[in-house]
């Protein structure tokens, strides 16, 4: 396995030295991406004239560091890379356990895992990665104990060459997530992590600004899961061979009977078509979980908002709207849009939506219920 050593690096004069040696005594194979520094980074590298090294100005991000980084150690013909801070935060000894855990799991993204002492580490930092581990399992459903640490290998030709848009801390994030959607293992390493003096700690995470960008992000890719990456993955799903494993598992052949299968449908239905745009998927498990319904198949049933149907629904509830409010249900485009034109749409959208989600969940909730006890006759499993 041929795998080098990237140590992005931003005026860290204070320990990059060291650094450099401790990986130095595990590996010759290192990368140093000086982004801007403007101390005596520059001066340190020099002493390390024999390891390839990438200096730019100005200051560009940590994330566009990695990606630099990455750029060279593909060209140089690496399989994996190892990003390892240069605040001396991380064990180099540490780069064994992910050589240990990448020859058991090959082709995975290895995140390192760091016990974060309260005694220690501020309630801020550690509330940060709750909060950034929450995010990343609603995100991709992957459960991770450490989202945020930058001790981490990754498999080249499966993340190399992908084109990501930021550069920064939030890349970090942006690399899992999308690492995940394309169905690339991520998972987790336990490693060491060494907390120097308050007075010592030098940090460039700016938490204004920073957190702001990484809560952007986590809003965007929220909307990019729930609008296209979670439809998209279901609709891959149904192939002839799943659809009949889901139909008996969970239908024919379950438990339940078949008034509570087709309330599932029906919820899934009026969760799906419901005007909560992003949050469908999340409000039916929640229901389905309060009314003891079964979760996935009131989850598959809310995906009848997947893309394609999209505009068919908001036409039909647009549709019902002016049946309802008796507003017509001609749709015009005009340049003289008004506030309270746009108004009286969305009114009407928002009223036809609930009414459309009411007869339909009815409607497919009855049909569900005649189809199951037409086809279940003799399957129900009793116990």
């Amino acid at each position: 396995m041929r795998y080098c050593v990237i140590i992005p690096t931003f005026n860290n004069e204070k320990t990059l030295r060291e650094v450099i040696s401790g990986v130095l005594s595990v590996t010759p194979d290192i990368i140093i991406v000086s982004d801007g520094s403007t101390d005596n980074t520059e001066l340190i590298l020099k002493e390390f004239n024999f390891l390839k090294t990438i200096s730019y100005s100005p200051n560009r991000g940590k994330g566009y560091a990695i990606r630099e980084g990455f750029k060279a150690a593909m060209a140089a013909g690496y399989q994996y890379a190892i990003t390892i801070d240069s605040d001396g935060q991380h064990y180099p000894a540490d780069i064994e356990v992910f050589l240990k855990k990448a020859s058991e799991v090959p082709d995975s993204i290895i995140v390192g895992a760091r016990i974060l002492d309260p005694e220690k580490v501020s309630k801020g930092s550690r509330f940060a990665n709750r909060i950034s581990n929450f995010w990343y399992t609603v995100l991709t459903g992957i459960k991770l104990p450490d989202t945020q640490t930058g001790f981490r290998l990754y498999p080249l030709d499966l993340v190399g060459g992908t084109r990501y848009f930021t550069d920064k801390y939030e890349f970090e994030l942006e690399i899992l997530v999308r690492a995940a959607w394309r169905r690339i293992n991520v998972t987790s390493a336990p490693i060491q992590v060494y907390y120097p003096p308050r007075e010592e700690r030098i940090s460039h995470f700016r938490p204004f600004k920073d957190f702001a960008r990484i809560s952007l992000l986590n809003t965007i890719l929220f909307l990019i899961a729930f609008l296209y990456v979670k439809p998209f993955s279901f609709v891959k799903y149904l192939t002839k061979e799943n659809v009949r494993e889901f139909i008996n598992k969970n239908i024919l052949l379950t438990r339940d009977s078949n008034l509570k299968i087709s309330l599932a449908v029906a919820l899934g239905i009026f969760t799906g078509i419901l005007p909560v745009w992003g949050f469908q998927l999340f409000l039916a498990i929640v229901l389905a979980h309060l009314f003891r319904l079964s979760k996935l198949i009131t989850a598959v049933a809310a995906n009848i908002s997947i893309p394609p149907m999209i505009p068919i629904l908001l036409y039909l509830s647009y549709l019902t709207g002016g049946f309802v409010l008796g507003t017509g249900s001609n749709i015009r485009f005009s340049a003289n849009l008004t506030v309270k034109s746009f108004e009286t749409n969305l009114i009407q959208y928002i009223v036809g939506s609930i009414v459309l989600s009411v007869i339909m969940s009815i409607a497919i909730g009855i049909i569900s219920f005649l189809l199951l006890k037409i086809f279940r006759r003799g399957n129900v499993v009793k116990g």
